[in-house]
């Protein structure tokens, strides 16, 4: 009986001990910030049939005192509140602390998400915004790696009601 007491305390000890351990190396990620992500620029390249592909730059950049490695990296867009492109990339590297770099993912756009949209504008109003979505992934690291989002609007030249 006392073997099976001993075997139980020892368990509960390194249980805790454990406990204590995930909860200290964590707490790191706990105060960490979240990085800041944007689109730097948009490029096209040579699509299949009916879908248009490009490569969108993302500038991350990285406000914590740690590196952030990655080793892949998913991307959606969404225009107008709907989905748009979508892309991936096994592009792998770091950003660096306190730090920034280009990330290039190659997107891909339905001609059923392209047709969308203009039906979206031809219900006849004017508009001169269209709001985007940003939503993605830099992949790896211990923890799974790290989610971004961003968001805004893009002004259309000349498309206002005033004919600015």
């Amino acid at each position: 009986m006392q073997t099976n007491t001993l075997r139980n305390r020892l368990v509960l000890f390194f249980a805790a001990f454990l406990a204590m351990f995930a909860l200290g190396g964590c707490a790191g990620f706990f105060n960490r910030d979240a990085m800041r992500v944007s689109v730097a620029g948009i490029e096209p390249i040579e699509g299949q049939g009916l879908e248009m592909r490009f490569v969108v730059k993302l500038r991350v950049q990285n406000p914590n005192d740690a590196p952030i490695d990655y080793d892949g990296v998913a991307l959606d867009l969404d225009l107008n509140g709907r989905a748009f492109a979508s892309g991936v990339s096994d592009q792998r590297g770091t950003v660096p602390r306190f730090g920034e770099s280009v990330v290039s993912v190659p997107v891909t756009v339905s001609a059923f998400s392209v047709a969308r949209q203009a039906f979206g504008f031809a219900n006849g109003d004017t508009v001169s915004k269209v709001s985007y979505a940003v939503r993605g992934k830099l992949a790896g690291g211990a923890f799974g790696g790290a989610r971004f989002a961003d968001s805004g609007y893009v002004d259309l030249p000349g498309m206002g009601a005033s004919g600015y």
